[in-house]
């Protein structure tokens, strides 16, 4: 569904500048991934949906890692030098916050929020009102707790767990962090801040207190799935929303009718796209940009990363596919491995334990056994025997083997580039092979066979 601007005057702060020590890294938290992503991109590719006018990251631990990640032209990077809480870290973005527009306040590290609650949250408020996205939990402990006044439910404040008493201790609803807020009350209240409390950091948070002083009107909303909020500081709840995120995926998957026999055990790690009848065994994983063709089956436990693969063609179990293009009708595996630059025509056979590496192989080719076919032009109804080697690399250089159409290379041989198999040839069994080849002949490269009378084998020496 295509996107929308919400308001013109919409600004966007995203706060990533927390060390994440619980993460036991010395990665910055924001640029753990989440289905192949860094945190951060996840929150950056959904607030640009909202087509804001400006969106500001405000970093500290691992700045420049984090910039070096992240390299968008678009972004305005604020670093807060010193870690004084969400506060102090808006605080550093108010020269680029225009006092006439609004703004919203994001997290590098909650990288699940969904656009339309994003858009709920903004049409609860106009330019005049503040507002919060806030969540019901059964447990609460560790977040701050929303306090109603009894009979209204009038937003009143925000309190930490840390500054919480027993009964705002028993509120279930908390904030998540996530505020819309008129610029120019930023620009007051923001110096007013104290840090006057158990961490002795500004708080964000406070804002919204002095707003109810004041008798501005706090709006609220809630997400649409309460896990689109959770934050992630340790690798276990990282390792959850990973799990809920490809759980959305394979459901989205299942509604457009691929067939996925175990739902639970697929990792989506970029964009997938499926025309009709696409069947994904078990513990696939597909990265970067995949698009699967009409009747495309994929066994178990393949990795398949920014593929194309046509119609009707079969990769059997622990294929591994990488920066390829696969026609219709091929059979890839069981244990292929497709590397980058590779291009396969219909009808090409891939078999068991055999490696290809910017190749192209054109129509009814097979090589099903053993072999390693590496800066290859490969003709049409070749036939690669099983142990063959392109040896395409002298240390230094990299050389191109040229296999013409109907070419049977036999089992065990060394093609030596640069070389070219000239149409029609057939080579024998366990040759070398390190000059062209004619047309239609057999051609042999072998050392003489001897005997040796008398020889005898070596024999196990036994210790006394």
């Amino acid at each position: 569904m295509k996107s929308t601007p919400i308001s013109n005057k919409l600004n966007i702060v995203i706060l990533a500048a927390g060390a994440g020590k619980r993460m036991q890294s010395t990665l910055p938290k924001v640029l753990h991934t989440l289905a192949g992503y860094p945190l951060l991109r996840h929150v950056i590719n959904t607030a640009r949906l909202l087509f804001p006018n400006k969106i500001c990251i405000v970093i500290g631990h691992g700045g420049g890692m984090v910039r070096e990640a992240i390299p968008d032209d678009d972004l305005i990077w604020i670093t807060q030098e010193q870690q004084l809480g969400t506060g102090h870290a808006v605080m550093q973005a108010l020269p680029h916050l225009d006092k006439v527009e609004q703004t919203l306040v994001l997290y590098g590290d909650v990288p699940l929020i969904n656009i339309v609650t994003l858009k709920k949250l903004i049409h609860a408020t106009n330019n005049k009102q503040c507002a919060l996205m806030t969540a019901i939990l059964l447990d609460a402990t560790g977040y701050g707790r929303i306090v109603r006044e009894m009979k209204s439910k009038t937003i009143m404040a925000i309190v930490e767990q840390k500054e919480a008493n027993s009964e705002q201790l028993a509120i279930c609803e908390i904030n998540t962090g996530i505020m819309l807020l008129p610029n120019q009350y930023l620009h007051e209240w923001l110096p007013k801040l104290k840090n006057s409390n158990a961490q002795e950091e500004y708080y964000l948070t406070d804002v919204i207190g002095m707003a109810a002083k004041l008798g501005i009107e706090i709006a609220s909303a809630q997400p649409i799935n309460t896990w689109e909020v959770m934050g992630v500081n340790n690798k276990r709840q990282l390792a959850e929303l990973e799990r809920i995120y490809q759980k959305g995926r394979a459901n989205e998957l299942l509604e457009q009718g691929v067939k996925l026999i175990d739902p639970d055990r697929i990792d989506v790690r970029g964009s997938l796209s499926c025309e009709s009848d696409v069947e994904i065994d078990a513990n696939c994983i597909f990265e970067g940009t995949v698009a699967l063709g009409k009747g495309v089956k994929i066994g178990a436990n393949c990795i398949l990363k920014n593929v194309t693969v046509a119609a009707d063609t079969l990769i059997h179990p622990y294929s591994l596919i990488e920066d390829a293009e696969i026609a219709d009708n091929c059979r890839i595996g069981p244990y292929a491995r497709i590397r980058p630059g590779t291009r396969l025509s219909s009808k090409v056979h891939i078999g068991n334990f055999v490696e290809v590496k910017n190749s192209q192989i054109a129509l009814g080719t097979k090589a099903n056994h053993l072999s390693y076919i590496g800066d290859s032009i490969i003709g049409k109804g070749v036939n690669i025997g099983a142990g063959t080697i392109t040896c395409n690399y002298d240390g230094a250089n990299k050389y191109q083997t040229i296999i013409e159409d109907d070419v049977f290379v036999g089992s065990d041989t060394q093609l030596v580039a640069p070389v070219r198999i000239s149409k029609g040839s057939t080579i024998g069994a366990g040759s070398t092979i390190t000059k062209d080849t004619p047309e239609n002949a057999l051609t042999l490269a072998r050392s003489k066979q001897i005997s040796i009378s008398g020889w005898k084998r070596p024999t196990k020496r036994t210790n006394k």
